[in-house]
């Protein structure tokens, strides 16, 4: 079975219900090669990164799983994005995500903008309505699009297939997972992806070449 390495996840350190340690643990169950952890941050949290940092360490040492420190900054206002990146970046967070301008949340307008365009961002999570200007910066800054497998953000799926295919934008399938029934195996990762209007030749492109070409560039892998 080929290994999921999943960019979004939430432990007990912002809104999810589980500890890093569970978090790993059924991970590691699912066949995961990686996965990041990448708990919601603005200006007030920021430190949690240290937290996450600290609890994966051993982890990492014991278990057959990479387990990431990240961080997904989170309803910040759009122009102190690039400052909440770089802060988050040199508190050791590997992996920046931000939360993108799903359609089932009231997520400040221009967030979608100012997330493509900070090279220190390497996933825009569930960027909902993403017009093809905002995507063509994101594929020319090398930051990938998320097919989310969350209820509701999942809604905009199609069109970020659609935009991402038109324009070469990366993508990859996250779970942004909350709680014990969220993450998913490489099966239903390839489900959803297709169901957003994904080819099936691309499978592997977005579920294995696209994830582990983030994880090379930052040294992980």
């Amino acid at each position: 079975m080929e290994k999921r390495i999943d960019l979004h996840s939430h432990s007990i350190f912002s809104d999810g219900e589980l500890l890093p340690s569970e978090l790993a643990r059924r991970a590691s169950v699912l066949g995961h090669q990686a996965l990041a952890i990448t708990d919601h941050v603005d200006a007030s949290n920021i430190d949690c990164v240290g937290k996450v940092i600290d609890a994966v360490m051993d982890i990492r040492d014991n278990w057959d799983i990479e387990i990431i420190p990240g961080a997904e900054i989170t309803h910040a206002p759009a122009e102190i994005i690039p400052k909440l990146a770089r802060m988050a970046r040199e508190k050791g967070a590997e992996i920046i995500v931000v939360h993108g301008e799903t359609l089932v949340e009231p997520v400040i307008e221009g967030t979608n903008w100012s997330a493509v365009n900070c090279r220190d961002v390497d996933v825009l999570a569930h960027p909902g309505l993403i017009t093809r200007e905002e995507a063509e910066i994101a594929r020319d800054n090398d930051i990938t699009l998320e097919i989310s497998a969350r209820r509701g953000h999942s809604l905009g799926n199609g069109h970020v297939v659609q935009v991402a295919l038109e324009v070469g934008t990366n993508l990859v399938v996250n779970t942004d997972t909350h709680a014990p029934g969220d993450l998913i195996n490489y099966e239903m990762a390839s489900k959803i992806a297709m169901g957003a209007g994904l080819p099936k030749k691309m499978l592997s492109n977005v579920l294995i070449d696209n994830p582990q070409s983030i994880l090379r560039k930052k040294g992980i892998i």
